[in-house]
């Protein structure tokens, strides 16, 4: 195996088992040595792959966005759903399934860790907004297509619809959390519903 491999496998490896106990814990609670165990990776080495703690909360938020985009491209690119606004709610329907469920590689780090590590650190912040973004333009791009596809009607700023929508969303993952149980995520599901024009 050629160094440059090996190595990117051990970045992968820490930034792995980093968002798993990070989903579950938090930022600030989770200490390098704890990942770097759990990876079998010695402390020493750490800094050949990352230059501090946080230039390694800025690189697993690249790739938590990076990974998210895509996975959302493919969803809302299917050809298995015929219309936009079906694209839409299966992204919701998928929302409620992964934040809900005990899979910690799964759970939305914009939840877990945006208040935290916005208050710590500038970069880690607008690795957020940015990623944050990128989501909302691509649902905005979508229910621009269902208004021009007469799916739902056309009124109002889809890009403030679709903010709306992604801001809701956060708010109701972050109560499921505190509630302990799928409550909030099924309110937002229907609620989307509405506004999407669907009951």
């Amino acid at each position: 195996m050629n160094r440059s491999l090996a190595n990117r496998d051990v970045k992968t490896q820490i930034l792995d088992i980093a968002q798993s106990t990070m989903g579950n814990r938090g930022f600030s609670a989770v200490g390098l040595n704890e990942i770097l165990k759990a990876a079998q990776v010695p402390k020493g080495s750490f800094y050949h792959y990352f230059e501090s703690k946080e230039a390694f909360g800025v690189a697993l938020l690249e790739r938590y966005f990076s990974r998210y985009l895509a996975e959302l491209d493919e969803l809302l690119a299917s050809s298995d759903e015929r219309s936009a606004v079906s694209r839409l709610m299966r992204y919701w329907q998928r929302w409620v399934e992964t934040q809900s469920g005990h899979d910690l590689q799964s759970r939305c780090l914009v939840v877990k860790l945006g208040a935290e590590v916005s208050d710590l650190s500038a970069s880690m912040r607008q690795v957020l907004e940015n990623g944050t973004d990128r989501i909302i333009e691509r649902l905005t791009r979508e229910l621009t297509r269902a208004r021009q596809n007469g799916e739902m009607a056309d009124d109002g700023d889809a890009r403030e619809l679709a903010a709306s929508l992604y801001q809701m969303w956060l708010g109701a993952s972050m109560l499921a959390k505190v509630t302990q149980n799928d409550s909030p995520l099924q309110s937002a599901l229907s609620t989307t519903r509405r506004l999407l024009d669907q009951d």
